[in-house]
């Protein structure tokens, strides 16, 4: 189970910034951030299950986060929905070396989802390359 309240953490902000990113986006690009907020709080829900069986208490959402940078406008929301992205790949990333059985698959079916969905913010911001080599794998 180590690993996984990190990676839950990581999910509790990713999808209170997607609250933030949906409203800076236009009418098309919100149902991509509805979509992404909802996959996030799938994967959380998957966290918190995993975690409760194993007798832990999951941490708790905080009631605000600091956003990386200020986002008024939609190339900020963009940006902001990549850097959530990557973030919560990075902890999947990491719960990836702690994690065994079907927590593991928990893990790398994240990072998947999140190294899929940050290429498709990548292309939108219209930055080159738009894939990485090992996602989540950056500081």
């Amino acid at each position: 189970m180590s690993g996984l309240p990190e990676a839950l953490a990581a999910e509790h902000a990713a999808i209170f910034g997607y609250g933030v990113v949906g409203s800076h986006l236009e009418k098309g690009e919100r149902t991509a951030a509805a979509q992404a907020e909802a996959a996030h709080r799938a994967r959380r829900d998957a966290a918190m299950l995993r975690i409760t069986a194993a007798n832990a208490t999951p941490p708790p959402a905080a009631a605000a986060y600091e956003l990386p940078f200020p986002v008024g406008n939609r190339d900020s929301a963009v940006k902001l929905a990549l850097a959530l992205e990557e973030g919560t790949a990075r902890a999947w990333h990491q719960a990836l070396a702690t994690t065994t059985g079907a927590d593991r698959k928990l893990a790398l079916d994240a990072l998947t989802d999140c190294a899929v969905r940050a290429t498709r913010w990548r292309r939108l911001a219209g930055e080159s390359p738009v894939t990485v080599a090992f996602p989540g794998a950056s500081a």
